[in-house]
């Protein structure tokens, strides 16, 4: 397959999931919808009655939701692996979900905020400093991909014991925490969409702009100097595009991080190493997986519905371990 046909078989699968999520009801929601009703309400308004286009608004809400948070997640994954050279890297290898979570639980514990869009704002503030405070720890010794790691892996233990000391001594806290953390599209509004659609889409445009870096720093850090590359910039502006593409994401829908450990793997199987092509490809894979899992969410456990994140998990996790098995993860 060759990258300009899979990019183009990606598109059309990434259609087809989209109608068939607009379709879907949720197991704790109305019925399922027929694809000519579906039709009829993306684009013959008229044909179909209000309530029918209401739900048809709300389903579009939740797959525009998934579309951009799963390309999000994707791209996210794509960057962390190549900045810090390590093919088990994640978003929140950095920090960023143990930050999200830590602010959500303080804003719920202090400031009383529950509503979804005062959550997704702590989220994404909690995310932003986290990432600041790794890359400041880490730039004492020059922000290498082993300082990198060791200072997001400090932090996240840290965050994640003051968020269990709070969750533990408050009720209230534990069940609004746990509501968020795990990870989940449905519920979200369009006031979620519309704040952390223009963080997304800036954060996916400065993402492929950085595919030529990321290949920079592939050769090493002494090479990419002696090329003329200003390592520490790169690698400042590649931490700030994740912060802002895994917390907008998170901020959104919760932490689901597994999604950006196996799709840049997925991406790289069809691309090769080649960054340009790995981080778009890794974002139309990760958009494509997440919201065909939430629609095998809602299909498997009906009357109720299983999480976006918790279907990710058990679907992507074998995959992930087929893949070690036949040997075929390309290297980082």
């Amino acid at each position: 397959m060759t990258r300009v046909s899979g990019a183009l078989l990606l598109g059309v699968l990434l259609t087809g999931l989209c109608v068939v999520s607009v379709a879907v009801g949720s197991g704790l929601g109305p019925h399922d919808l027929g694809y000519g009703t579906v039709v009829d309400g993306l684009f013959h308004r008229d044909r179909v009655d209000g309530e029918i286009a209401k739900l048809i608004d709300g389903r579009l809400t939740r797959t525009a939701l998934g579309l951009l948070a799963g390309a999000a997640l994707g791209a996210a994954g794509a960057l962390t692996q190549g900045h810090i050279r390590n093919p088990l890297a994640d978003p929140g290898l950095l920090g960023i979900n143990a930050g999200a979570a830590c602010a959500v639980v303080i804003g719920v514990f202090v400031f009383g905020t529950t509503g979804t869009v005062s959550t997704a704002a702590a989220a994404l503030i909690g995310a932003g400093l986290a990432s600041v405070a790794v890359f400041a720890l880490a730039n004492v010794s020059g922000a290498t991909p082993l300082t990198l790691v060791l200072a997001g892996a400090g932090l996240t233990a840290f965050l994640m014991a003051v968020t269990s000391a709070i969750v533990l001594s408050d009720g209230a806290t534990l069940d609004a925490w746990r509501t968020w953390n795990v990870g989940a599209l449905g519920g979200r509004g369009a006031d979620v969409l519309a704040t952390v659609a223009p963080l997304v889409l800036v954060g996916l445009f400065a993402a492929l702009a950085g595919g030529w870096f990321l290949n920079l720093l592939s050769l090493g850090d002494d090479m990419a100097t002696a090329l003329g590359g200003r390592v520490r910039l790169i690698r400042l502006s590649g931490v700030a595009t994740i912060t802002l593409l895994a917390g907008a994401a998170t901020a959104a829908c919760g932490p689901i991080a597994f999604l950006g450990l196996v799709v840049p793997h997925l991406a790289r199987a069809i691309t090769g190493p080649d960054y340009r092509w790995v981080v778009p490809f890794s974002a139309l894979l990760g958009a494509a997986l997440l919201v065909g899992c939430d629609v095998l969410g809602r299909v498997v456990a009906r009357p109720g519905e299983v999480p976006a994140g918790v279907m990710l998990a058990l679907v992507g996790g074998p995959a992930l371990i087929l893949m070690v098995r036949r040997r075929r993860l390309p290297a980082v």
